[in-house]
């Protein structure tokens, strides 16, 4: 529940708002004067100041200015005696959200708070899209009634109310950013935000400003104090993928978010307390991260408290159908075609096509059909679609092991060389080189960084 600081120096109006607060579930604090008003402000976590303008101390228009400098998202509501309308209308102009005046319906108050707190997290909200960190609108759709698919999402369903740390694993594509706002969605935290953040597509350099905030002068070019995503997600969820990308001394700050439940702007000295559930995601090995000390093992066991493995498409190909006609109602309508159906040639391919993209490759490749499509009808030729059949390059001799093992070897040989041929057609120009290839752009990145393609 939301945190309110009351700053007010008559003793029996702090003590009825108190309890008339606490009353209706919100935590109070309370401070006697302004300079106790400002001191609160700056060492506790406050989601709402509720202050007097007239205060020994400090006055109301100070508390403002301290909370705004602070957080500009915290909400400053104003009580003012009658005949300081004047002075409430100032207080109004440099940022308070509202005023009320002495006397006044505890009823009104409550409405005033409930809105400002709402008002609140819609600008939390609106700063996330700006960012382009809430990229699906409305509550995610599994499609899927593969065996494996319904024990995922039986796991889901059960973890989803606890506050419990969740590792998703699985191949690059298979959707773990569907399954992560599954969770948030079906948790007690989904009127909060869940901001999802790439740990390998945000430079080393500025990903502890991205994941903590900074302090204003914390380093060249922090010209005002910035918010991190975990003091933006506070009472939601943080989706963090790829997250066997973080360094080492990232790892630790992440340890101390998850023990701890605190956090410290970079430049800054004060511990800022925050409540927030962590799903993290990985496509890599984490334990093998663990033997080659890449990955602290501590962390690891934090956030492996409960993992779930999303299957890649390749083993559940009977969801394929499905998904091809969810993708052709996604995009129908966006690329205002009349596309229906798809021949039974087509869907003999898709179903038996390797799909090492997963999910998102047949995506993209069914977006790619109905723009090539000219008739009611997706056929095999407007999917781009064939099976590499260029094996010289395959090591024939390194046959040892099971056949899934020698599988994958060839496949990454395969992969390789194909990715670096359209590397070099396309002049290592990456979003060209991931269309042709009908892979996502972080899929490529990821495939040129395991394969060490230079």
């Amino acid at each position: 529940m939301e945190t309110i600081l009351i700053v007010e120096d008559r003793e029996s109006m702090a003590q009825m708002l108190k309890e008339t607060l606490e009353a209706e579930g919100y935590i109070t604090i309370i401070a006697r004067d302004g300079a106790e008003g400002v001191k609160r402000i700056k060492s506790s976590k406050i989601d709402l100041v509720l202050t007097d303008l007239k205060l020994p101390k400090k006055d109301g228009i100070e508390i403002l200015k301290a909370s705004k400098e602070e957080n500009p998202l915290v909400p400053v509501i104003v009580m003012t005696a009658y005949g300081s309308i004047e002075t409430a209308v100032t207080a109004m102009k440099e940022g308070a959200y509202d005023f009320i005046t002495k006397p006044f319906d505890t009823d009104h108050l409550f409405v005033l708070i409930k809105r400002a707190l709402e008002n609140q997290r819609l600008l939390t909200e609106n700063i996330l899209l700006k960012e382009e960190f809430s990229g699906m609108v409305g509550r995610p759709r599994i499609i899927g009634k593969d065996p494996k698919m319904l024990d995922v999402a039986q796991k889901i369903q059960k973890v989803a109310p606890a506050r419990t740390s969740v590792l998703l694993l699985g191949e690059s594509g298979t959707g773990k950013e569907l399954f992560a706002r599954a969770i948030h969605y079906m948790s007690p935290r989904e009127d909060y935000p869940f901001i999802p953040i790439n740990c390998a597509a945000i430079p080393k350099d500025l990903l502890e400003s991205e994941l903590f905030g900074h302090e204003k002068g914390s380093f060249t070019g922090a010209e005002d104090r910035k918010l991190g995503k975990f003091e933006l997600a506070d009472k939601g969820t943080i989706f963090m993928d790829e997250i066997g990308e973080l360094d080492l001394s990232l790892q630790a700050k992440l340890l101390r978010v998850l023990q701890e439940g605190e956090i410290e702007r970079v430049g800054g000295t004060k511990v800022i307390k925050i409540d927030i559930r962590i799903i993290a995601a990985s496509n890599k090995d984490l334990e093998r991260a663990v033997a080659a000390k890449t990955f602290r093992d501590d962390l690891y066991y934090r956030l492996n408290v409960f993992p779930i493995l999303i299957p890649p498409l390749r083993e559940r190909r009977s969801d394929i159908p499905a998904l091809v006609e969810h993708f052709i109602c996604k995009f129908s309508p966006e690329l205002k075609t009349s596309v229906k159906t798809v021949s039974k040639e087509a869907m003999e391919l898709l179903v038996n096509y390797p799909w090492r993209g997963n999910v998102r490759e047949l995506e993209n490749a069914i977006e790619r059909a109905l723009i090539l499509c000219d008739n009611n009808e997706i056929r095999p030729e407007h999917l781009g679609l064939s099976v590499i059949g260029d094996m010289e390059s395959l090591d024939m001799t390194d046959m040892e092991g099971s056949l899934d093992e020698v599988s994958r070897r060839a496949l990454r040989i395969v992969e390789t060389e194909k990715i670096r041929n359209v590397l070099s057609e396309t002049k290592w120009n990456k979003s060209r080189a991931a269309e042709i290839l009908g892979i996502s752009y972080k899929t490529l990145l990821t495939k040129i960084k395991d394969y060490h393609i230079e």
